[in-house]
């Protein structure tokens, strides 16, 4: 009884992934929208605060992140490279929770690393599971 519920709920909520998969994109794209506009607002002010954590090549740095940022927001958005663009994703996440947010701890309230934490574990679903059925990636790569 119980294998016949699961097998059946299964079947029926597997048609919701790729709508996840779209929504899950959008929202983490839209995550990166406002970063990633400041930066390039005032990427010198950018780069001088990357410059103060300590980061090498503070400049370049700010343009590579800047850049992965709004190159991010636009490929998940329309879903395409998604496998791709995540791991930049991911290392800007991991960036920006050694720098700054891992010394506030773990609560967002506080600054902490909870958001990019959250935002690293999608990219890690994007990265395994691709971008769905609503994307490029499957228009151009996997539909058959």
């Amino acid at each position: 009884m119980l294998q016949k519920v699961y097998s059946l709920s299964k079947d029926i909520l597997q048609n919701f992934q790729s709508l996840s998969l779209l929504f899950a994109r959008l929202a983490v794209a839209y995550g990166f929208l406002e970063p990633a506009l400041m930066k390039w607002k005032d990427i010198d002010g950018i780069a001088t605060w990357f410059g103060t954590m300590g980061i090498p090549f503070p400049t370049l740095n700010a343009y590579i992140s800047a850049t992965t940022e709004i190159l991010g927001v636009v490929l998940l958005t329309l879903g395409l490279f998604t496998r791709l663009i995540s791991i930049p994703l991911i290392v800007v996440m991991v960036v920006a929770i050694m720098t700054v947010h891992l010394a506030h701890g773990f609560s967002a309230g506080d600054n902490g690393f909870e958001i990019p934490l959250y935002y690293m574990l999608f990219l890690f679903i994007f990265l395994s599971h691709g971008a769905g059925k609503f994307s490029i990636d499957y228009f151009l790569f996997e539909k058959k």
